[in-house]
């Protein structure tokens, strides 16, 4: 009975973040928002609203081991599983900035985690310092887009100005904002679901708090990521597939654990920390990989699967 809850509970997290995206993306559009802002913040963080649930709720139930490792675990996922299959199924160019500034920033991150987690403890001071440090990224991405998007021939922008037009006028205002309000209450019925199922789960078997985050758990939130990303390279947009984990990662870490910690304090546990560090590793050997030919391929895809295998196995046995 707990699976099926579990489920549901996935159900109603990843159906709540769409249609959240959705709805808030259309009333960004009738307030005359950018489309490439709303991607930038909207879409990026509705992906991230899953993980956003589950460690809040367990922060709040008291269930800290689940609310660390549902993020370490769901990083763990999006850079070994989600860029491990991708670059199994095809070739994934990576860009200059992405080498030269967001990988080296989502490793700084990474490893300050660490450091903030040394105590054993991440409490308000700590959960503001990762919200700030989301502030300046979120504010420098928006930055860098909008030069960005400047440098773009003017009929592309009125193309997509056009195309939004037509889609606002499709949803009238009341409707986007229940439209928001049904995908909002969905992100919180599938929080707490997922989080009291798993709890359950891990009473009934015998499993620790930790191990359900680290695996059933973080694969479920990280669903949006995975499909994300499978979509965008059957599309040929490679691209995207790189910047949706990293962007994701830095969600996960800044916003919301961020958001967790300032809640309400979360106790640390070693074997956390452990994969905290393990985290950090993965990260830079993804970064060592992509700097190498600017290119990730098939053999750095089945290295890092195999990579999640083994640290997955460990995780269970020890």
């Amino acid at each position: 009975m707990s699976f099926l809850i579990l489920i549901i509970g996935f159900l109603f997290l990843i159906k709540g973040a769409d249609t959240f995206v959705e709805g808030s993306s259309s009333l960004a559009r009738k307030f005359n928002v950018p489309p490439m802002i709303i991607g930038l913040t909207i879409v990026a963080m509705g992906t991230s609203a899953p993980e956003a649930a589950v460690s809040i709720t367990s922060s709040l139930a008291g269930q800290n081991d689940m609310s660390i490792a549902n993020v370490v675990g769901s990083n763990f996922f999006n850079i070994l599983i989600v860029l491990g299959v991708s670059s199994i199924i095809t070739k994934l160019p990576v860009e200059k900035d992405t080498i030269k500034k967001d990988a080296p920033f989502l490793i700084l991150i990474s490893a300050l985690l660490v450091l903030l987690c040394s105590n054993l403890t991440l409490g308000l001071v700590d959960g503001l310092i990762l919200l700030l440090l989301f502030c300046y990224f979120l504010f420098y991405t928006i930055k860098s887009a909008i030069n960005t998007n400047k440098q773009q021939d003017d009929n592309v922008v009125c193309d997509e100005s056009a195309l939004a037009i037509d889609i606002t006028e499709e949803i009238s205002i009341p409707k986007t904002i229940l439209i928001c309000i049904v995908g909002a209450i969905g992100i919180i019925i599938g929080g707490d679901l997922v989080v009291d199922a798993a709890t359950s789960i891990a009473t009934d078997f015998g499993m620790t708090p930790n191990l359900v985050g680290l695996t059933i758990i973080a694969m479920g939130t990280s669903l949006p990521e995975f499909v994300t990303s499978i979509v965008a390279i059957k599309k040929g947009e490679t691209d995207i597939a790189i910047g949706n984990v990293i962007g994701s990662n830095l969600f996960n870490i800044l916003l919301v654990l961020g958001l967790a910690a300032f809640i309400n304090p979360i106790t640390v546990s070693t074997l956390a920390l452990i994969d905290m560090i393990f985290m950090t590793i993965i990260t830079i050997l993804l970064y060592l990989f992509m700097k190498k030919d600017s290119l990730l391929v098939k053999k750095h895809g089945i290295a890092l699967v195999i990579i999640y295998i083994v640290y997955m196995t460990y995780t269970i046995i020890r």
